[in-house]
């Protein structure tokens, strides 16, 4: 009976005619937001769309939740995946019991000044306090820089909005958050740069050597399935792949003015051979 229940995903939400998601980000640009009209935009939208059609699907929509909720829910088959920047982690994998495609997109953080900072190297930041979001992979990355030496403080914030308002006001030398944050503040805050190159996220050192295993690359997003539906990952992962192949990813991510050159290598080889 498992057999049966895992292989049949996919065909039951094909026969229903509508492929059910779950999303914790609405008003996040450039993720997703809803126009006047109610139609949905960004690249969450985007990237269903595609999705959607190439699962063979009749239709999509997303279930706009709180957060904590997501996972919860889908697991209560409120929703069929959750579709909403989730980073992929062996912790989130194991823990949480779900299935996770491979990666469409990868966040990863900046050193963020404004303008007319006198900080042009991370080295600038010794002794200065340092800003971002709590409970979040940035503040992880934030702390660690603490840690490491190169900045003595960091000042976390409730909002996303926050840290750039601190930073306006000279509360803080810089922010660091991720690249998707920073293309969304720009719109609010349009005296700002950055400082050096990408600063990619870093395991928690208790799951560190079983994530070193993983064939993408930390900070990746994905979309999040059932461990119920095998099937509904392969068709997944047999959709993105394809999206990749054809340049439909960087085409939506180029929309939004987020694609980078590391976008196009979140797979990373197979490393178990090498052990």
């Amino acid at each position: 009976m498992t057999g049966v229940a895992q292989a049949g995903c996919l065909d039951t939400i094909r026969a229903s005619g509508v492929l059910r998601v779950g999303n914790g980000l609405l008003g996040a640009h450039p993720s997703l937001w809803q126009s006047h009209d109610r139609v949905y935009h960004g690249i969450d939208a985007d990237l269903l769309d595609v999705l959607t059609q190439r699962l063979g699907v009749a239709r999509s929509k997303f279930i706009i939740t709180e957060w904590p909720t997501m996972v919860p829910g889908l697991k209560a088959e409120r929703w069929d995946i959750v579709l909403s920047d989730v980073n992929i982690t062996e912790e989130r994998r194991i823990r949480g019991h779900v299935l996770f495609s491979t990666p469409y997109f990868m966040l990863y953080d900046y050193v963020i000044v404004l303008a007319d900072s006198p900080i042009w190297s991370l080295a600038d930041l010794k002794g200065k306090t340092i800003a971002s979001v709590m409970g979040t992979s940035d503040s992880a990355t934030a702390h660690h820089l603490v840690t490491d030496g190169v900045a003595a403080d960091v000042a976390d914030f409730e909002t996303f909005a926050d840290p750039f308002t601190a930073l306006r006001n000279h509360q803080v030398a810089a922010v660091i958050v991720d690249q998707g944050t920073l293309h969304a503040q720009k719109a609010h805050f349009t005296d700002l740069r950055t400082v050096g190159m990408p600063v990619f996220y870093a395991p928690k050192p208790r799951w560190a050597a079983i994530q070193a295993k993983a064939r993408y690359r930390l900070g990746s997003e994905g979309v999040v399935i059932s461990d119920r539906c095998p099937d509904l990952k392969v068709a997944v992962d047999k959709a993105l792949d394809s999206m990749r192949r054809d340049g439909t990813i960087r085409t939506i991510l180029k929309r939004y003015g987020v694609w980078e050159p590391q976008q196009d290598h979140l797979i990373l080889p197979d490393r178990t051979d090498s052990e």
